[in-house]
């Protein structure tokens, strides 16, 4: 089981590492507005709102990943196949993180079409058991 939970763990903390950089950028842009920090983050802009989405979507990643994880968990059955898929999972969103960081459109996608692709993987692999 915790060559699954790991990588779950490591996606549910991504949107909270997400949005170190975009502390960073909001300090950059005036000083943190703790008061209105949404506010302050939709008028950021390049390497700002690239911060801003990344970590937005880090959290629909987790929404996404974590259906998978449960189904996997519903089928009581966790092969290292599942494992392996769940680790790409982690490594993809990393490394979109990454690319979006720095600027990197065509492959952010690429990787967050492989990231998809290990999920629903994960699903499939899942439902066939049932």
């Amino acid at each position: 089981m915790s060559g699954i939970l790991m990588p779950l763990f490591l996606i549910a903390i991504l949107p909270y590492l997400a949005k170190l950089p975009l502390v960073w950028a909001m300090h950059r842009a005036g000083g943190y507005d703790n008061h209105y920090p949404r506010q302050q983050q939709s008028q950021l802009s390049g390497f700002g709102q690239r911060c801003t989405a990344a970590h937005y979507n880090s959290f629909e990643a987790l929404a996404f990943f974590s259906v998978a994880v449960l189904m996997v968990l519903a089928v009581g059955q966790v092969t290292p196949l599942m494992q392996l898929l769940a680790w790409s999972f982690v490594g993809c969103r990393v490394g979109y993180l990454l690319c979006y960081w720095l600027n990197w459109a065509t492959l952010r996608s690429l990787i967050w079409l492989a990231s998809m692709a290990s999920a629903i993987s994960l699903m499939l692999l899942a439902l066939a058991r049932l």
